[in-house]
């Protein structure tokens, strides 16, 4: 896809890149073994995110869905903290950069904005990156975060800068 494409609407993953492959993990929801994660995929699992218990749930370059759990994320009077929503909003769109970066490239995030809407004070935020652009260079996700209502607590808008794998 070339740098002035944009997405419009989800694409058919590319079948030649392995990374492109959905990933679901589920086993919260299920109560069994959760599908293997891709190993690029736990390389680019920060201390951060699993400070915050963020969960992936799937993976595409076109979309990416994840969550992490109100307790532990919140402001000291008990609300869903506006950083957690800038942190799994950055995961969320540089997972699905990464994805569509690979192998040759990877992504680096290069600006991220963010509406805070509302706060939760229990339960889940769940968070869908959908691809806005997906070239050469430059990948750009548009993020919604919403409470286990599905009321909207965010929307966020990350660009990632694709750059070359650094030599091993």
């Amino acid at each position: 896809m070339s740098d002035t494409a944009a997405v419009a609407q989800p694409a058919t993953p590319r079948a030649a890149q392995p990374a492109t492959q959905s990933v679901t993990q589920s086993a919260h929801q299920s109560g069994t073994q959760a599908a293997a994660l891709p190993e690029w995929v736990q390389r680019y699992t920060s201390a951060l995110d699993e400070k915050m218990g963020f969960e992936l749930l799937e993976l595409t370059p076109e979309r990416v869905v994840g969550r992490a759990p109100v307790e532990g994320n919140t402001q000291p009077i008990g609300l869903w903290h506006g950083g957690a929503s800038c942190v799994m909003a950055e995961t969320l769109g540089s997972m699905g950069a990464a994805a569509h970066a690979m192998p040759e490239r990877f992504a680096v995030g290069v600006d991220i904005n963010a509406t805070h809407h509302r706060s939760a004070r229990s339960g889940w935020v769940t968070g869908t990156a959908t691809a806005l652009k997906l070239g050469r260079s430059v990948a750009m996700y548009e993020i919604v975060l919403v409470d286990d209502a599905g009321s909207r607590i965010c929307t966020a808008r990350l660009t990632c800068q694709l750059v070359p794998m650094p030599a091993s």
